[in-house]
Order: structure tokens, then C-alpha cells, then sequence
């Protein structure tokens, strides 16, 4: 097989791996592999575990299962390196309770953190208020609030 059709192939797989986590919660490789073997690709556990590594997925608490495989959202991407830098160094602790999301910052930095929930405009999200040093998020739903706090703890820390 040429280098082209190893490249198309990856990408189609790693496209499907994305429609697959987002659709269903899937806990581990093992279960990746079967559900890309179901649509037709026929994959190793070691194939998975590289597609894993190489597309940065990383592990969120599910609402059926304990854990369920994610990927940063194309819209973490559209936050410029200074806001995720301000971000970053601006975040004190982010704490979710029910629905709501309380990120505290270091005092003025309230208003910088609360752009940056917004830009990532996560559809979990239903509005953000912040102020000097605190930002609340109000979330659909409490689930959803934990899949936020976890990715912005995420953004937070990388």
C-alpha cells in the first residue's frame, strides 16, 4: 500500500474515532476497536492506542459509564495562545456545583477568564456572568457542568 493510501486510510479512521466518541460513550480501546470493526475498519488494539496518542484523546467522566473517551473540541482551538496563557496563569480553582460552574481567579481576572469560556462557546454552556475575581457558568444540565469544569481544568493545566 503506497504512503498516500496509509494517510487517507488514517484519516478516515481518525474522522470515524471522532463521530464514534461524540456519539456514544466509549470507555475503553478494546470497545473502540469493536465499534470501528462494526463500520468497517479493521484495526489492532495497537493501531488504537496510537490513534489515541496521536489525536491527544483524553478521558472525562461519562453520564452512563465512569469514564468515556474525548477530544479537545474544534472550538478550544479558536482561543488564541494569550488568552490560553491568560488563562492559564489567571485560574486559581474551578469547582462545579449542580449545573453551575465557579471559576475563581486572581483578583482583575474575572473578566478575562469569563472571555475565554465564552469564546470556546461550549454547547453545554447556557451563559457565563463574571467579576473581578469569580466567573459563574450556568450549564443545561450537571453533567454537562462536570464535562465543562473538566475540559477548562484541562485548558488550565496544559
Amino acid at each position: 500500500m503506497e504512503k498516500k493510501e496509509i494517510g487517507m486510510l488514517r484519516n478516515a479512521r481518525h474522522s470515524k474515532i471522532l463521530e464514534l466518541i461524540e456519539e456514544k460513550e466509549i470507555e475503553t480501546q478494546e470497545e473502540l476497536c469493536k465499534e470501528l470493526a462494526a463500520a468497517n475498519f479493521q484495526v489492532t488494539q495497537a493501531t488504537v492506542s496510537r490513534d489515541v496518542r496521536e489525536m491527544h484523546l483524553f478521558k472525562v467522566a461519562g453520564l452512563k459509564k465512569r469514564y468515556r473517551y474525548a477530544s479537545v473540541s474544534k472550538s478550544e482551538g479558536d482561543i488564541s495562545e494569550k488568552m490560553r496563557t491568560l488563562f492559564q496563569t489567571s485560574v486559581e480553582s474551578i469547582h462545579n456545583i449542580g449545573n453551575i460552574i465557579v471559576i475563581k481567579t486572581l483578583s482583575g481576572n474575572g473578566k478575562n477568564a469569563g472571555i475565554v469560556v465564552d469564546k470556546l462557546r461550549y454547547d453545554e454552556v447556557l451563559g457565563s456572568v463574571a467579576g473581578e475575581d469569580t466567573v459563574f457558568s450556568v450549564c443545561k444540565t450537571a453533567e454537562g457542568a462536570a464535562i465543562v469544569r473538566e475540559r477548562l481544568e484541562r485548558i488550565a493545566k496544559s
